[in-house]
Formats: structure tokens, sequence, C-alpha cells
């Protein structure tokens, strides 16, 4: 009987990269799942003795699968691949019964190590190839090298500060100026916010990274940056440039890492303290008719920092993000 393996992850680009990185010699039965409720469906139905897992999925995250895998006995194997390489992420999932924990992107001789080491390759016994279903949408491939790059950045804040790192689920768009405007003004949500500017450019690429932070953070904030003193004016200031140029250079550099690029980076300006999302529009924040919108969100858990952090591609630059981002999903 062949061997049922379910990859699950909501995006199909993974899917892709995750089945690739498989060898074309192991003998399988692939099948797909793009969030949680279809993957327990789908170990219902038979269809996963072994699951890769991602963890930041809509509907039921990976972490919300392990428990339910748990709560409800199922046999299936679970190997997480994930861009959140946190060592809490890891402890996490280690200690909901995952077998173990794979960095995303997956490397081929990585996953073959690890199936080995966990005896998994004794269990292969005939394959039928399910790879054609899997749709290259060059968003989708946006997408998920934005979400290993969120992934490594959360990584390295989490290292820094010694927090764990809450990541949702980036969104990729082309916009209008006009529909930029209500993106914004939905982040702001009629409260005062404080926002970070910083420009980047480089292989015919250019755009800037927009970071806006919650009023009600600067007291955790100083906290977790080990701040001294009274967090008046000047050190909200100080926290905004440090946190903005650790968080903005962190995304950046897990883009070009994967793209194989390498940006300039302006020094970043605040432009509003205590301001509203209006002001930042006044200011410049957005200069293009129309824009390639990356917008990710970062929360610290146990703490009152919530921020946004929108990564704005002039329109001239689509062409040769695409043609990288294509080249490099294919």
């Amino acid at each position: 009987m062949p061997l049922p393996i379910l990859i699950c992850d909501d995006s199909s680009f993974a899917q892709k990269q995750m089945a690739r990185a498989i060898p074309e010699e192991w003998p399988l039965v692939i099948s797909f799942a793009s969030d949680g409720v279809q993957a327990l469906r789908a170990l219902k139905e038979g269809k996963g003795e072994i699951l890769f897992l991602d963890l930041t999925m809509p509907n039921m995250d990976g972490y919300q699968v392990l428990e339910a895998i748990k709560n409800e006995a199922l046999t299936t194997q679970v190997i997480v691949v994930s861009g959140d390489i946190q060592p809490e992420a890891y402890r996490r999932v280690m200690q909901l019964g995952a077998m173990e924990f794979i960095k995303k992107p997956i490397d081929r001789e990585e996953l073959i190590r690890i199936v080995d080491k966990l005896g998994l390759l004794e269990r292969i016994t005939s394959y039928s190839d399910n790879r054609s279903q899997i749709a290259n949408d060059v968003f989708d491939g946006y997408r998920e090298i934005v979400n290993i790059a969120m992934g490594r950045a959360a990584d390295m804040l989490a290292r820094l500060l010694g927090c764990f790192v809450i990541m949702p689920i980036p969104k990729v768009n082309i916009l209008e100026v006009s529909e930029l405007r209500m993106v914004l003004e939905h982040i702001g949500d009629g409260d005062t916010v404080s926002a970070v500017c910083q420009g980047f450019i480089g292989n015919g690429i250019a755009g800037e990274a927009l970071l806006i932070f919650n009023e009600t953070s600067f007291k955790d904030m100083a906290e977790l940056m080990k701040h001294q003193g009274q967090i008046d004016d000047v050190a909200q200031l100080e926290l905004l440039m440090d946190i903005g140029s650790i968080l903005i250079g962190a995304v950046l550099k897990g883009l070009t890492d994967q793209l194989d690029i390498n940006f300039s980076q302006s020094h970043p300006v605040v432009l509003s303290q205590h301001g509203r999302v209006a002001d930042l529009i006044k200011h410049g924040a957005v200069r293009w008719k129309k824009t390639l919108s990356v917008e990710l969100g970062y929360a610290i858990e146990g703490r009152n920092i919530n921020s946004d952090l929108l990564l704005l591609f002039t329109e001239d630059s689509v062409p040769r993000l695409s043609e990288l981002v294509s080249y490099v999903t294919q």
C-alpha cells in the first residue's frame, strides 16, 4: 500500500517547494491542504500518515493543528516546516508532539537526513505524483518569500529582546494610492500612531518601508530595549529609530538573501510621534500613483507592542522584482 503524505501550507509556492524537495524516486501519495481545517479533515480521511506542517496559516494555524492531533489521538507523524524559527516556536511545537522542525526554505539534503533519522524511509512503498495540482502564482511566491523574511526578522528580534514574536500572514497587493490610503487608515483605526520611514534601492528595485506602531507600546518597548530613565519624547524618538532600524533592516535582509540582491538603505526618519495616519500621507510617505504593497504585522507576546510594516515598492520596480521572484520559484 502507498504511504500517504500530507503537505499543509497556505502558500501554493511553499507546497510546490516542499513537494520538489521530496526525491522523485520516493514512492509516495502526496496530498495538499491550505490550512489547518483542511489538514485535519484530510488526516481523518487517511491522507496523511506523515504531515509536513506550516505554522502561520489562516483559519487554523499549525499550533492548533498539533493540539487537535494530540487531543484527538490521531496517529499521524508531524514534521513542522516553518519560516518562524524562534527558539520558543521550536520548543512549543516539540512540546505539542512534533517529531522534528525544519526551517524554510526547505533543503532536500536536510529533508532526506531528517526523514532517515526518524526511520520514516522504511515506511515508503509506493508513489502517485500529485504535484501538477499546484498553480504557479507569482503573488503566492511573493507571499512565501516575504513569510520567510518575516520569520528571520522575528527570530532576530526574539533572540535580541528575549521575547516571542507573533507572526500573522503577510498580505501582498498592487494598490492605487487611494487604496493604499484606505489600508493606512485601517491600520491606524482612528487612533494616534508613531511611524518610521526608511527608503531602499538596488538592482533596479526601489521603495520605502513604513513602520507604524500603536500609541500604547512605548513603556513595554522601553523595558524590552532595557532603556533607563524617563520615557519622554526624546526617549520615544530614540526607541522608534532603534526598533525601526532593526526590524526594517532584518526584513529587507531576509528578502535580499533569498533574491540574491543588495539594497542600499537611507537613514530611518520618524514621520510621526503621537500623530494620525492622515499626517503620514501629508508627509509624503506615499509618492506614487501605484505601488506593490507588502503588509506585515508583528506583535510581542505578553506585551502591548503591535506594529505594522508596509514595504512599498515603486511601480517601475515591479517587473524586475517579479522576474526575480519567478526565477526563485521555478
